[in-house]
């Protein structure tokens, strides 16, 4: 795994121990240093991995040996992957024609000459290296246990006084009504309360609010907070000298069990109150969980957390409720940065609004950012330049002020606590501009070509980035943008400070560069191994000329200048991310086949219409996205890719030869019109690891070949199906029939989990197909007519968590009654049709897990549809058809579905969106034809 603590140490004693097996047996000259620098990297790469673990005590002497060796492991594998490159070219030329194979070979024993001189000034850089390890000492130094004692962050927070909080009120008074609730009951059972958030929101701060509001209504109480390496035995002492009341000798009581047993004695007929503040893992609160009697007086348990999982774990009772905290609004974030200036929310220098709201931006709503920055700026002068030099200079030059260091302290302690491979990818993130919407799979796919993720055991290596992905979200280090029907977290943010912290640190370990905008000085003072630029109205950012970039192994650039370094410079590169350089041109990538190592290649560049014929060359490419550009044909070499696993492209044909790609998991979007080789789609069905189907189906039913299309497509589903195909999407305009899928797909796709109908096609009952798909969880299908019979087949499918149904006439004029045996998972449900008849109703007991609903309703007609036994709703939207209505029968209905939606539970979000006969016309559509669809590309 590649380290942004150890470097690529790890890899490159992989790839030292293959120079030394029997394929490179006959190499001389090098054999002999390759194994000594085998054996000390090795012994170092152990002292790196316990390094890592105390890596916030080492002095400055040892950080500055670790971050040589580091360099160094770069320097290792690019000359090791250029040797064996040499070699592959060697036997290359073996093949070839006899003067070609000379020129070629004398070319590649050149390349072997200068490596071999290379290997011999790492084995000298090696050597020097192990001689300051032993001169230094550094093995005995590292493990000296740190005597300073660093002050509780914390501490503030608890003595906060009333008067001076923001925001807080609305929180306080949500939780003491749910810790209070069932208090006046015969039996008042215990509860827990956890409040769960990233560093910096303010949870010790409203905990203690509550806490304080509290007094008196319990028979004792107790609050303490945890550390990341808490004291147990004294957390509990603590404890215990709270719910007794009076301060027990350090020498009392020091065995956790007799201290446990004598906290359980106090508590047992007393109704308590106790917060556990700052829980940093789930042992610890197991142990203190077990002080904690349960009894029936109405005692209560409030916790405090950063880490979802750990407040789920403490919330483990039906009764128990995970509170989620949440920023500031814009509005309180304003009164606490303004009290904090200018003693007062109502006072702003007018020039100094506007820069007053970017800065607030940056903050996010964390109450310690806004604070932070706002005692930093009560000791400036109030003028516009300098409130812009603060905007701009934090996270660079604000990180040597005593306040911010504070504040990156605090956020520190969340990333402290991530084990090394989290860490990592976590940096990684530093790469994104601010606000930026990161996809999930896009992030993954990009740590795997990094080799942030372990390779050992065999795993499917997206499966654990994804959980890398889930397990930062979890600690609250990432925040969710958009969250799937199934609760997946698919895209997420990194907040302005976090992001900052993430920069800084990344910039320490010279793990990434940045050139964001045109204020930031960066002292390049070592080769860059990542690179991210960004454009967005910032064309003159230019890279400096002692930047060293060939050794990058990442590029990412969002945006377009001129002066933008030529592909040619990355010789190591791993990793290309390209996207909106809308004035590109597709000579820009003219140098891409000679990017040997790259791993993943990203061109979301609308300017881009072709790739150079030698992509095949690209042997290490795993994922190939093109998704947002003009080319109208990929390359013929494209097939030659073995490793590639992820092709991404915006409506292209499949090429001659795609069933070579045998490595491939996703394919998507491609295209399959009369301009289509009937044969590649049987080359379709050879694809075995295939998981992600998505293609554009342009067949029309008078098409000479049409019956041969057809026949290939099925023949080719009926065989990924009994593979690994999990996901499906078909698209086709109007006038494009899908008849051939309706009694076709057998036997049945046994690990579906999506299937999509983007097309203007119904089918004229559901497929029985889809009847056994016992792992759906998403289907979009067209169904005409829908009737009771549709919905109880639907209804049964076990796994079904989203649905979508449309009918492109009337629903029947018989009501259609969705029981409460059916839908039993379904969180989401779309009905859309073009007029609601009578529509649907819902039976008591009815999806009981239904939280979004879309759908229609006539104007004039009742609201009577069973909305008050959708229990579980959050969200409700509805299309109201408005043919023949008024807008006051429009108005009514409004009115009397949100006084509907207010009464249920959760209270559900409710949107409207209106349709009239002008609309309806134009959502059906006249219709394309394939010569219009194959112009447009």
């Amino acid at each position: 795994m590649v380290s942004a603590l150890a470097g690529v140490m790890t890899s490159v004693i992989a790839k030292l121990t293959a120079l030394l097996g029997e394929e490179y047996a006959k190499l001389k000259g090098v054999h002999r240093e390759v194994e000594f620098m085998k054996d000390e990297l090795s012994s170092m790469n152990a002292l790196l991995q316990r390094l890592a673990e105390v890596d916030r005590d080492l002095d400055v002497q040892t950080k500055e040996w670790r971050d040589q060796v580091r360099e160094m492991s770069y320097d290792i594998e690019d000359c090791i992957d250029d040797f064996m490159k040499s070699l592959g070219q060697t036997d290359s030329a073996k093949a070839a024609g006899l003067v070609q194979s000379v020129l070629q070979q004398l070319k590649a024993l050149r390349a072997r000459h200068q490596i071999s001189s290379q290997i011999q000034g790492l084995k000298a850089r090696v050597e020097d290296a192990s001689k300051r390890r032993m001169r230094y000492k550094l093995d005995e130094r590292t493990f000296e246990p740190s005597i300073s004692r660093a002050i509780d962050p914390r501490l503030p927070s608890l003595y906060a006084e009333p008067d001076g909080l923001v925001g807080i009120d609305k929180p306080r008074s949500e939780l003491i009504e749910c810790l209070m609730e069932g208090m006046g009951a015969s039996v008042q059972q215990q509860k827990v309360i956890s409040i769960v958030g990233p560093g910096g929101l303010g949870k010790t701060t409203l905990a203690n609010e509550v806490f304080r509001k509290l007094e008196g209504q319990f028979q004792c109480r107790a609050f303490v907070s945890l550390s990341q390496q808490p004291d147990v035995s004294k957390i509990l002492r603590n404890i215990l000298s709270q719910v007794c009341q009076q301060e027990l000798p350090s020498t009392d009581i020091q065995d956790e069990g007799k201290l446990i047993d004598t906290i359980r004695e106090v508590l047992k007929n007393k109704r308590y109150l106790v917060v556990i503040d700052d829980i940093w893992s789930t042992q610890a609160w197991k142990i203190i969980k077990c002080s904690l009697f349960l009894n029936d007086l109405g005692s209560r348990i409030m916790t405090t957390t950063r880490s979802i999982d750990i407040a789920k774990s403490c919330c483990s009772r039906r009764h128990d409720r995970v509170y989620e905290i949440m920023p500031l609004t814009a509005a309180n974030s304003k009164s606490l940065f303004f009290k904090r200036i200018f003693g007062s929310e109502d006072i702003c220098p007018p020039q100094l609004e506007e820069v007053s709201s970017e800065i607030l931006k940056k903050c996010g709503g964390s109450p310690l950012a806004i604070l932070t920055i706002a005692s930093l700026l009560a000791n400036k002068d109030c003028t516009n330049e300098e409130w812009e030099w603060v905007y701009n200079s934090i996270g660079s030059t604000l990180g040597k002020d005593p306040g911010v260091e504070e504040m990156r302290r605090i956020l520190s302690l969340s990333y402290d606590d991530l084990p090394h491979h989290l860490k990592t990818c976590l940096l990684y993130l530093s790469i994104f501009p601010e606000d930026y919407e990161i996809e999930r799979d896009r992030l993954v796919r990009r740590w795997i070509a990094e080799g942030f993720i372990d390779t050992n055991g065999g795993r499917d290596l997206e499966e654990i980035g994804e959980r890398y992905f889930n397990d930062l979200i979890n600690r609250s280090m990432l925040q969710p943008a958009e969250i799937q029907y199934d609760g997946q977290v698919v895209s997420c943010r990194v907040h302005d400070m976090i992001l900052d912290l993430l920069t800084s640190k990344s910039m320490e370990e010279n793990f990434a560069t940045f050139f964001r905008n045109q204020n930031e000085i960066l002292v390049l003072q070592h080769k860059i191994r990542r690179l991210s630029l960004s454009y967005y109205d910032q064309e003159h950012i230019m890279l400096p000329s002692t930047a060293i970039i060939s050794h990058c192994r990442s590029l990412s650039i969002v945006g377009y200048a001129e002066k933008m370094p030529s592909l040619s410079k990355f010789r190591v590169l791993r990793v290309l991310d390209i996207e909106n350089g809308e004035e590109m041109e597709s000579n820009c990538f003219e140098h891409l086949r000679k990017l040997f190592q790259l791993k993943y290649l990203r061109l979301h560049v609308r300017s881009i219409s072709a790739l150079p014929e030698q992509l095949g060359e690209l042997q290490h490419l795993k994922t190939l996205d093109m998704g947002w550009t003009k080319i109208t044909k990929m390359p013929k070499s494209i097939v030659q890719l073995q490793h590639l696993t992820c092709l991404r492209v915006s409506n292209l044909e499949l090429p001659e030869g795609i069933g070579n790609l045998q490595a491939l998991q996703e394919l998507s979007d491609i295209k399959v019109n009369r301009y289509s080789m009937a044969s590649c789609l049987l080359e379709l069905g050879s694809l075995t690891k295939l998981k992600i189907l998505g293609l554009r189906w342009y067949i029309v039913s008078t098409h000479s070949n049409k019956d041969t299309f057809v026949d290939n497509l099925v023949s080719s589903l009926r065989k990924l199906g009994r593979f690994s195909l999990r996901s499906i999407c078909i698209r086709s305009y109007h006038g494009y029939s899908m008849e051939f899928l309706l009694d076709s797909w057998f036997p049945s796709p046994y690990l579906m989990q999506k299937f999509q109908m983007g097309t203007y096609y119904n089918f004229p009952r559901v497929p029985p197909w889809i009847v056994s798909l016992d792992k759906l969880t998403y289907l979009d299908i067209n169904i005409d007519p829908v009737d009771e019979e549709t919905l109880e087949i639907l209804g049964e499918l076990p796994a079904l968590l989203f649905l979508w149904l449309m009918s492109k006439s009337a629903a029947p004029k018989q009501r259609l009654i969705i029981s409460s045996s059916m839908f039993v998972c379904l969180r989401e449900f779309h009905f859309t049709c073009w007029s609601n008849g009578e529509g649907l109703m819902f039976e008591a007991g009815a999806m009981p897990r239904l939280e979004k609903l879309w759908v229609p309703f006539d104007a004039g007609s009742g609201l009577d549809f069973g909305i008050q036994h959708l229990s579980s709703l959050r969200h409700l939207a509805v299309e109201i058809i408005c043919v023949g209505a008024t807008a006051r029968d429009v108005e009514a209905l409004e009115e009397a579905i949100r006084d509907a939606a207010h009464l249920l539970p959760n209270r559900p979000a409710v949107e409207f969106r209106t349709w009239d006969d002008e609309k309806m016309a134009g959502e059906e559509g006249q219709g394309v034809t394939e010569e219009e669809i194959h112009a447009s590309g």
